[in-house]
Formats: structure tokens, C-alpha cells, sequence
């Protein structure tokens, strides 16, 4: 996957209508939850007319008490983990299929900046991972160049092309 802090809306536009006509073509529908990119791949993905087929529903929980009421995450992760981590994104995703009726979801984790460092967790880290109902979730994790907008863009089109990948 190829990281471009230059990515731009159009680049992101298109990446999300490839995901419609994919998930359209398989009769999938899809969830996602956002931390960082605060609803980010929910407006990419209904920025496309007709996508009711195949988006189901979004969750942005930026934060800790919001993922623990709304997607279920343990408060014993986050408080192990944090909330930027390979744990707690991978009960963000299997949170989001529990609370739907999508077939495949992503969630995505991640400090965008300025701020937010810690050591060992650098501006730029997003984790990400993507579940399957009745199957595998994967989980995988960046550390992202570019300032906040930046970040946050890269993170929503690395989330779409997940999809894609998942869906091959």
C-alpha cells in the first residue's frame, strides 16, 4: 500500500466509489469506526449517490468512554493498551459488526497531532483493522507523514483500500 501525504479528496472519492461498486457487485454491506478520522470514511463512503446498498452504519467514538458504550471495547484494553493499539482496534472492529448488520467492518485508532504523543506511540501511529463477520480480523498499523489533515486522509483511504482488499 502506497502512503502519499499528498492524497487529496478526489483521490478518496473515487477509492470510495470503487468500494461501492465492489460491495454492490457482492451484496456486502459494510460498518466502520472512527477515532482519529472522526467519521472520515462514513462521509467518503455517502458521498456517493446510492450507497444506502451498501453502508450500513458508522460509529465515531473519539473517545474511551464512547468505544467502551458504543462498540463494546474492555475498559481493561484500553486501560492495558490504550486506545492507539492493535487490541483496541480490533475490538473496535468486531464491536461494530456486533452493534450491526454489516457483513465487514474497519475501525481505525490513531493520533493524528499535533499532539497526543507518547513514547513508544509517535504522531502519525494509526492502527487499523478490518473484521469479517464469522471470519478473521486483521489488524495492521502505520505511522503516517503530514500534518493532522494529512493523517487523517491517508487513514481514511488506507481504510477504503482495506475494504478492497478483503473483498478480493
Amino acid at each position: 500500500m502506497v502512503i502519499d501525504a499528498r492524497i487529496g479528496e478526489g483521490d478518496i472519492t473515487r477509492l470510495a466509489a470503487h468500494v461501492g461498486r465492489a460491495c454492490v457487485k457482492l451484496g456486502i454491506e459494510l460498518t466502520a469506526a472512527e477515532s482519529c478520522t472522526g467519521g472520515g470514511v462514513a462521509q467518503a463512503l455517502t458521498r456517493i449517490a446510492g450507497s444506502t446498498r451498501y453502508f450500513e452504519r458508522g460509529f465515531v467514538t473519539y473517545g474511551n468512554d464512547a468505544k467502551e458504550e458504543m462498540l463494546g471495547v474492555s475498559h481493561a484494553t484500553l486501560l492495558a493498551h490504550g486506545a492507539v493499539s492493535e487490541a483496541t482496534a480490533r475490538e473496535m472492529a468486531q464491536g461494530a459488526l456486533a452493534m450491526s448488520r454489516a457483513r465487514l467492518a474497519v475501525a481505525i485508532t490513531g493520533i493524528a497531532g499535533p499532539g497526543g504523543a507518547v513514547p513508544g506511540k509517535p504522531v502519525g501511529l494509526v492502527w487499523f483493522a478490518w473484521a469479517e463477520r464469522d471470519g478473521a480480523t486483521q489488524a495492521r498499523s502505520f505511522v503516517l507523514p503530514g500534518d493532522r489533515e494529512a493523517v487523517r486522509r491517508q487513514s481514511v483511504a488506507i481504510a477504503l483500500q482495506g475494504f478492497l482488499d478483503l473483498m478480493r
